[in-house]
């Protein structure tokens, strides 16, 4: 079996550095251009099921791809992103500023239990009991959101939520999984259209850019 875990294209939010969680802002004209320009690369891999987390960003994308290879998309709200609390709608800068205590455990990697979302484990035990209520297919394509599709790879392949070595998901990229003999591989991850891959400017790791929820 393959699983493909494709984040959704560029948000007006994501343009701004601002943590979107489970708020519900579109596509903006880049992340839908990204989502044709994917969609044949997606096409080309043949999946029988694609299915999609019910925020805006991921429904629509899910619906660009699927037309470009004539598949109906099912919807499944347990893959929605993360949820940030009272983090969402705010800009790095912001959190910084208003929230420093949290945004520095941020940082480091560490779950921020304080802002009122959810954890890392959390996530992936409802993301991983939407996997485990799919029907049977060779090739499975979730669209879903960086930090869902980080912690339900970690889950999938036996590495612990607190560590995320792959880092977070391009827009419109996506994480290629197979499971051969019961046991589930990494076959690449933020695969996507070749070109940039993240399009707003990222700082040095200094500054939390990088820390592992990213796009969340």
């Amino acid at each position: 079996m393959r699983l493909v875990l494709l984040r959704h294209g560029r948000t007006e939010w994501n343009a701004q550095r601002r943590f979107q969680g489970q708020a519900d802002p579109p596509l903006d004209d880049v992340g839908r251009m990204q989502a044709y320009e994917v969609a044949g690369l997606v096409a080309a891999l043949q999946p029988d099921r694609i299915v999609s987390s019910d925020l805006a960003r991921a429904l629509e994308t899910a619906r660009i791809v699927a037309s470009a290879i004539g598949l109906p998309v099912a919807v499944d709200e347990r893959l929605r992103e993360r949820s940030l609390g009272h983090w969402e709608g705010l800009t790095r800068d912001e959190v910084e500023r208003d929230h420093p205590d949290e945004f520095e455990d941020w940082r480091a990697g560490r779950d921020v239990s304080r802002r009122g979302g959810e954890t890392r484990d959390q996530v992936a035990a409802r993301a991983l009991a939407a996997f485990a209520d799919q029907p049977a297919a060779e090739t499975l394509v979730f669209v879903t959101h960086s930090a869902t599709a980080m912690a339900l790879c970690n889950a999938l392949i036996g590495i612990a939520q607190a560590q995320h070595p792959l880092g977070p998901l391009a827009n419109c990229h996506w994480t290629d999984l197979w499971r051969d003999e019961g046991s589930w591989r990494l076959r690449a991850h933020n695969i996507g259209v070749p070109g940039t891959v993240i399009p707003v400017a990222i700082a040095r790791p200094s500054s939390g850019e990088d820390a592992p929820d990213a796009d969340a």
